[in-house]
């Protein structure tokens, strides 16, 4: 899967909701309420990371988790990433 150019990353972040552009990622953090809450959301993402094949960065600080996205393998962002943030989105 090929890197997207600058332009096509930010047509597709506009596509998004509260998602930004940190370098070669997409981020964005999700307040949960409590340190549960982000649990069970990280562990919400696991099954649809698995079937992908690609898997976030994730940083839990009690009520917040900030999900960042980026294919380490193609060194950027892809297509995968945007995929994955929609599903992310769905499951938050």
């Amino acid at each position: 899967m090929a890197r997207l150019s600058d332009a096509e990353i930010e047509e597709r972040l506009g596509q998004l909701d509260g998602w930004r552009r940190s370098g070669d990622a997409i981020v964005k953090e999700f307040d949960n309420g409590d340190f549960k809450g982000s649990v069970d959301f990280v562990n919400r993402i696991t099954p649809a990371a698995e079937e992908m094949n690609h898997h976030p960065d994730l940083a839990i600080s009690w009520s917040k988790v900030t999900v960042s996205l980026s294919t380490h393998s193609q060194g950027g962002i892809t297509e995968n990433d945007f995929e994955l943030a929609s599903r992310i989105d769905l499951l938050a």
